[in-house]
């Protein structure tokens, strides 16, 4: 009779995230449980690996170039259709110390394994080039993160993770897998929901800009024009 697979029970500790003015970030806990069929004490070790992913979005990412040591100027481009606008793993060890690279693409098990959707035809190793510079801005921008450490299990059966979010996150639905992984084969994955969402005076603009798209856009121009006229008149008068 062959092995049966575990179950994960994923919890956590927000699944509502509220932005307000003066948002700093927030923390989140992931946790849960490892549910052995066999019952605890099986003898199977189980690494865990959380993949915390954003909103996806359509980025256009530009090269630049420096012309005549004097200035920079754009070089060439590469437009993706789906790169996700946050994504952080955090694993129980390094993730190449758990998974091969093809297990690692095919559940996108690290920053170096995301899946961008590229549009258009381009040179394989141009999109490669491009995909490297998306992930090293987002690194840097904090949006971007990997933690070879970041996830504790107690006992073989109980696991947290701790993921935080930064100020300048995108609001949207965001989904946190867990994959349960022995023998370099990934046995159990689950998947918890977390939502983003603008609050207050922001969130009343975004709402609004939403349902009436239309007179938000003819507001925006009627605004924009009379301050335009105000400034004009002011300078006039210098």
């Amino acid at each position: 009779m062959g092995q049966r697979e575990p179950v994960l029970v994923p919890e956590v500790s927000q699944s509502r995230v509220e932005v307000r003015q003066g948002f700093t970030g927030a923390n989140l806990l992931l946790y849960g449980a490892i549910i052995d069929p066999d019952g605890p004490g099986t003898g199977t070790d189980y690494d865990i690996v959380v993949v915390l992913k954003g909103p996806t979005e359509p980025v256009r990412i530009r090269e630049k170039e420096h012309v005549a040591g004097l200035i920079w100027m754009n070089a060439g481009s590469s437009d993706f259709r789906s790169a996700p606008s946050f994504f952080a793993v955090a694993s129980s060890r390094p993730v190449e110390e758990i998974v091969d690279p093809r297990t690692a693409a095919i559940y996108e098990l690290g920053t170096d394994f995301i899946q961008f959707s590229p549009t258009g035809e381009i040179d394989p190793e141009e999109q490669s080039r491009f995909a490297r510079g998306l992930v090293e801005m987002r690194r840097r921008a904090g949006l971007y993160k990997q933690d070879p450490d970041g996830v504790r299990i107690s006992e073989g059966v109980l696991y947290q993770a701790r993921i935080a979010l930064p100020s300048n996150v995108t609001t949207g639905k965001y989904t946190a897998e867990t994959f349960a992984i022995a023998d370099g084969r990934v046995l159990a994955s689950a998947t918890a929901d977390i939502e983003v969402v603008k609050v207050g005076l922001e969130g009343r603009v975004v709402a609004a800009a939403q349902r009436w798209s239309l007179f938000y856009g003819l507001g925006a121009i009627v605004l924009s024009v009379a301050m335009g006229w105000i400034a004009g008149r002011l300078f006039s008068r210098i």
